[in-house]
């Protein structure tokens, strides 16, 4: 189903490029925007309009955004990691640079399609597109998950997750020396208004994000923290570390120009890992907890910092 959204122009925000305003205005890319411009989904005064096109007052601005195109979702034969399975819920452990659901840039070779080959009556619980998934985690971000096979049992974890019952402690490795033994991250966050693709702080639309993190150990160019999130935003832990001025090492997106090379240390991944996952047993109410090992990847690139 499409979304259609009617905006009228207010006098401050006369003689703006459309593109422009729409894309600050709406949880849209500029060039996203423009791509609804060229097909005539977007109608000023119900007539169509060009990118370049000034906004005046009292304009009427249509704008309809279609639904997203179904990804086929098929089983695949993709080795999982699976740290505990019993009829109702399993917890596996994501390795970096898996994606965890189809999207139409990744239709196959996700941690779905993988569940979907294990579990043969996953599809629909939950939802269509994300069978099973409770939470997620970013692509590059390894770790542990949970995996609903119930409707009920996924109402009831997503439940947990929504009253933050559930223990969830990450571990990072970040650039330079935190001087802080331990604090709290009280930052809302959304979709950055120049760039899409990112989330920030500086945002039309902030959700509250709460981290607290804890200093395991300093080294002389990065330091190991615990990561302890209270809400479960995208990118969360990413920006709330850059916020600090401590980006996780090797993130490409958040972490600057060095991000692959810290101290004269290669840095080949994401150093950022779920490494804990405690939740309470829909059905018999016992609670189960895993700490899978840290990745061999990640745990020899910390040796080379412990070895300065």
């Amino acid at each position: 189903m499409p979304i259609v959204r009617v905006l009228q122009v207010s006098p401050n925000n006369a003689s703006k490029r459309i593109d422009q305003y729409l894309a600050n205005l709406l949880p849209l890319s500029r060039t996203a925007v423009q791509r609804l411009l060229k097909l005539n989904l977007i109608t000023v005064n119900s007539e169509p309009v060009k990118a370049n096109y000034k906004t005046r007052p009292d304009d009427e601005i249509r704008i309809e955004i279609p639904g997203p195109t179904p990804v086929p979702l098929a089983p695949e034969a993709i080795s999982l990691d699976i740290i505990y399975e019993d009829e109702h819920l399993l917890f596996v452990n994501k390795p970096s640079g898996m994606v965890v659901h189809p999207s139409p840039g990744h239709k196959s070779g996700t941690l779905v399609n993988a569940l979907l080959h294990h579990c043969k009556d996953l599809k629909g619980i939950g939802g269509r597109e994300r069978p099973g998934l409770v939470h997620r985690l970013d692509k590059d971000t390894s770790g542990v998950l949970v995996i609903a096979k119930s409707d009920f049992v996924h109402q009831h974890l997503s439940q947990q997750f929504k009253l933050h019952t559930v223990n969830r402690v990450y571990i990072a490795l970040v650039q330079g020396v935190m001087k802080k033994n331990r604090g709290e991250i009280d930052l809302p966050i959304g979709r950055d208004t120049k760039d899409r693709k990112k989330i920030s702080p500086r945002t039309v639309k902030p959700k509250h994000a709460k981290t607290h993190f804890r200093v395991i150990k300093r080294f002389k160019d990065a330091t190991l923290v615990e990561l302890k999130p209270e809400t479960g935003r995208t990118h969360q832990l990413r920006v709330h570390l850059l916020h600090l001025n401590h980006p996780v090492a090797g993130d490409r997106i958040y972490g600057g120009r060095g991000h692959s090379k810290i101290g004269g240390v290669k840095v080949e991944r994401l150093m950022l890992h779920a490494m804990k996952l405690g939740i309470t047993h829909p059905i018999t109410g016992e609670y189960l907890e895993f700490e899978p090992p840290i990745p061999a990847e990640m745990r020899r690139i910390i040796e080379c910092f412990q070895g300065k």
